[in-house]
């Protein structure tokens, strides 16, 4: 479940990291408080929509599927059987 959060965020946080580290390696006469504009952050974000959705995307369609019908786990002669696909 956990998996199923961070990887869109991780997505969506990479363009801000990667200017960040832009800014961080600019030259001195580079305006760093300027750098995060509105229009920067605004354009950032609609990087970060679109790296989370091309992702989630991505990772829907390459998905493994299982065919088959599941069968729930059972008790067998004592022994438990964990739930499979058939």
């Amino acid at each position: 479940m956990l998996r199923v959060i961070l990887e869109p965020l991780a997505l969506f946080l990479l363009p801000f990291v990667a200017y960040a580290l832009f800014v961080l390696s600019a030259q001195e006469k580079f305006d760093k408080s300027k750098a995060w504009s509105a229009a920067h952050v605004s354009g950032l974000m609609l990087a970060g929509l679109a790296a989370a959705v091309a992702g989630l995307l991505l990772f829907g369609v390459t998905a493994q599927r299982h065919q088959g019908a599941y069968k729930p786990a059972h008790v067998e002669n004592g022994n438990l059987v964990p739930g499979h696909l058939d």
